[in-house]
């Protein structure tokens, strides 16, 4: 019984470590929280202060956006207006779906296929910012960012992207020099992460959105290469929620959004809100799968000694119910004593 149960735990414990390994990524992104990267309020100039013109500009002064086409939604008009009109000087560039696929077949024809076989509309729309930002740099903002201020000081950052709620970082306003390693890092991963997890929600986040940049992240810091600042440094910094929204002298305004968001989408936003319950009969469930499994190992051995000792002339449950008991050797059964009650 021993050696079974040894055995039981040490499959068991490899099943385990299995399971850990596949979504060691992912559990690491729950207690990462990017304050060592973090953009701090102390090193950001006032707007309009006279000191933005002291700091080092290293991102092209260009603002990349996405759609469909040129006719960008009444409720989009507003914060895509704020941000052009006090970036006079900045180029800007909407990244339609004609001239994102135009710069695909032109410049990176390898990722083509994939390209025009995502499921999802919006796995093209995400694709596309981490594509412009490597090849030109520059500044993404998703159509529902406004811009509260100038974007002047978050130039001096070769590489950046925000921190997101409650884990990780998102994609909707990032920014880059051209061929930054982590945005290289990030377009040579996104074939290997085009896969299909049934649920349109899952398969965009985690093949073109948010949660696929912040495994890339996680992958980018533990590989070392975050690190250097200027051109030739390697760091990604991290622009934290005040810095980003929460304040007249944050640099963005959230407005309405997220149009893509499906059934599924409702369904793992009331998971997230459900977390501490599902996460109980989740531990539930698992002992009583671990209880269920160690069941059917117990019987797998019992029917294996049963007929280990049929070969051998032993007996079992029946024999013993009829009162012979095993011995062991040849001929070894003999008959047990029967109390008369």
């Amino acid at each position: 019984m021993r050696r079974s149960l040894a055995i039981f735990l040490a499959v068991t414990g490899i099943i385990v470590i299995f399971l850990v390994h596949s979504v060691y990524t992912l559990l690491t992104l729950l207690v990462e929280d990017g304050s060592a990267d973090a953009i701090h309020s102390a090193e950001i100039p006032a707007p309009n202060s006279p000191l933005i013109d002291n700091m080092p500009q290293y991102i092209p002064k260009i603002i990349h956006q996405t759609y469909i086409n040129d006719s960008v939604p009444e409720i989009w008009r507003e914060p895509q207006r704020t941000c052009i009109d006090i970036h006079e000087d900045y180029e800007y560039k909407m990244w339609t779906d004609a001239k994102s696929r135009e710069l695909i077949a032109t410049e990176y024809p390898w990722f083509l296929n994939t390209f025009d076989n995502y499921s999802q509309p919006i796995q093209r729309a995400d694709a596309i910012r981490y594509f412009v930002l490597a090849h030109f740099g520059g500044i993404y903002i998703d159509l529902d960012d406004g811009c509260n201020r100038r974007l002047d000081p978050l130039l001096s950052y070769p590489a950046w992207v925000r921190r997101t709620a409650p884990t990780g970082i998102s994609n909707d306003a990032m920014g880059s020099i051209p061929q930054h390693p982590f945005f290289l890092l990030v377009i040579e991963s996104l074939r290997e992460y085009d896969r299909n997890w049934r649920l349109p929600y899952i398969t965009v986040m985690y093949s073109t959105g948010p949660l696929f940049l912040s495994v890339i992240w996680k992958k980018y810091m533990s590989s070392g290469s975050n690190v250097g600042d200027g051109v030739a440094g390697g760091r990604v910094r991290i622009l934290m929620m005040d810095e980003y929204n929460r304040y007249p002298w944050s640099f963005f305004s959230h407005h309405k959004g997220s149009s893509w968001h499906g059934k599924d989408a409702r369904l793992i936003f009331w998971m997230g809100s459900h977390w501490v319950m599902l996460t109980v009969m989740g531990f539930m469930l698992a002992g009583v799968v671990g209880f269920g499994l160690w069941w059917v190992w117990g019987r797998m051995l019992l029917l294996g000694q049963r007929r280990t000792k049929r070969k051998d002339g032993g007996g079992g449950v029946w024999e013993r119910a009829m009162g012979w008991s095993w011995r062991g050797g040849k001929g070894g059964y003999e008959l047990m004593e029967r109390h008369q009650v």
